[in-house]
Parts: C-alpha cells; structure tokens; sequence
C-alpha cells in the first residue's frame, strides 16, 4: 500500500474512487485499521474519491514514540491532505477517528466541506477507563493484546450480532489483536485526553451524528450532546453497539452517503 511520509514516520492510506470526483477521508476506530471500512467501500467510492488510511500507530503506519495526542493526530490528517494535493474534504470518523474529526472541523475549518462523527463523543471516558488499560497493554504486550480482543466483542457489537456474524466480527477484532501495543497505549493516552465539550460551538461544516442504540461505550446522549451544540447538525440512531458501520452495514452506509450527497 503507498504512504506518505510524516516528520517522525509513515502513514499508510488508500485512495480508490473516480479521479475527479469529491474527496471523502475515512478515519478508523481505536485498535482497528483502514479495513474496518471495507463494507463501505464499494457504495463510498462510486460517489466518491475515498481516502482511508491507518492512524498513527495501527495497522502499516509508523508506531512513534507516545503518547500521543489529538492534535497531532489531526496534522496528520492534514500532512496527508497536503501530500496528495487535496485542498478540501468531508470527513467520515468513527471513535477516536470522531474526535480527529472534531479537532479537524475546529482547527482547520477551510478543509472539512461536511463531517461525519460516528459513534462518539466531545469527550470519551476519563484517565480511571483509560490508564488502567494502558498501564495493562505496556505491561501485557501482544498477549494483554489478545486479551483486549475478547473483551471488545462485548462493546463492539450486540450480542446478538456477534452470535449470527462471526465472518463480519472475527476479521474486525482480529484487527485489534494485531494492533502494536504501543502504538495502542500511545492513542489510548490521545483518547483520554481529547476534550471538545466546550468547542463543538465552533463547528460550521455540516454535521450528521451517528450513534449506536446499544453502544455502551459513547452513547446516544453523548450523540445528542453534540448534536445540540453544533449548529444544524443532524443525527441519526442505529440498531448498532459501538461500531455502527459494520454492525449496521448497509442502513449505515445508505444515511451517510444521503448526508454526503445532500
């Protein structure tokens, strides 16, 4: 797969789509890669020039020296903009890609044209959720890794779901199996202490909030809270746990893709 080259490392990416059509960045959950996107790929990129890519940390990009912080994530974001000559795009995250989104649609408004924030919140649990599991997987390594994986069947999906679709979770989780946990602490550290509660009013790109019915981790009040302080944005619920986009598929690619087009 290409990369671009950042300061201090690599940053993996996908580009697929018509040429000339509209840029739309795809930003990854915490402890998963570009491929969590896959589904959406086919209906994304007939509409749209599709850029995913793997967070610092995960996947094929560069596992730098942590911790790491939403600001940086978020230049990165705009160095892989920058490299590939793209002045402006929306933007699809979901989880800790939701927060980048957020830093994004604040600090460099003149590049987001809508914005999408996907299971997520202003703000995403506090250091007593966060440090315990980083002090674990630094301490664990792969195996506190594999450990991880089990545990986020659970928050990930519904349990029925994960019961009928094991070919949909199993790849998924895998992915966060394989995650570096270094580069896992490093963005579990940027999580922790990513905090826009009293800046979404500075949002102007049209927003669509999308939440999960049954996501234990960012709720629907988390949803709503943003919803109600970024102007005019809409939101939407679906029968879904904490990743919407796999566990709702198609319904889920169908409103974004209604929102984009809008």
């Amino acid at each position: 797969m290409p990369s671009v080259k950042l300061a201090d490392g690599d940053l993996n990416y996908l580009l697929e789509g018509p040429a000339g059509a509209p840029v739309l960045v795809l930003s990854n959950s915490l402890g998963t890669d570009l491929h969590m996107w896959d589904a959406q790929i086919p209906a994304f990129s007939e509409h749209f020039r599709v850029l995913r890519y793997d967070t610092r940390g995960h996947g094929g990009s560069s596992v730098t020296d942590g911790p790491y912080n939403i600001e940086q994530l978020g230049r990165d974001v705009l160095a892989l903009l920058d490299a590939l000559n793209i002045a402006k795009a929306c933007f699809c995250g979901l989880s800790m890609g939701g927060l980048i989104g957020q830093w994004l649609a604040i600090n460099a408004p003149e590049r987001i044209e809508r914005l999408v924030l996907c299971n997520t919140a202003a703000k995403i649990g506090d250091e007593s959720v966060w440090n315990p599991r980083i002090e674990t997987v630094l301490a664990g390594g792969a195996q506190a890794m594999r450990d991880l994986r089990d545990a986020s069947i659970a928050r990930w999906f519904t349990a029925d779901f994960a019961q009928a679709q094991p070919g949909k979770v199993e790849p998924i989780v895998g992915m966060l199996a394989q995650t570096s946990p270094q580069g896992y602490a490093a963005n579990c550290a940027a999580v922790r202490d990513a905090d826009f509660r009293e800046q979404l009013t500075a949002i102007q790109a049209p927003t669509l909030v999308v939440c999960g019915a049954a996501d234990p981790v960012t709720t629907t009040e988390h949803g709503r809270f943003m919803q109600e302080r970024i102007r005019g944005a809409e939101l939407v619920e679906l029968h879904a746990a904490h990743l919407s986009n796999v566990e709702a598929g198609e319904h889920f690619t169908r409103r974004v893709l209604d929102f984009l087009r809008a």
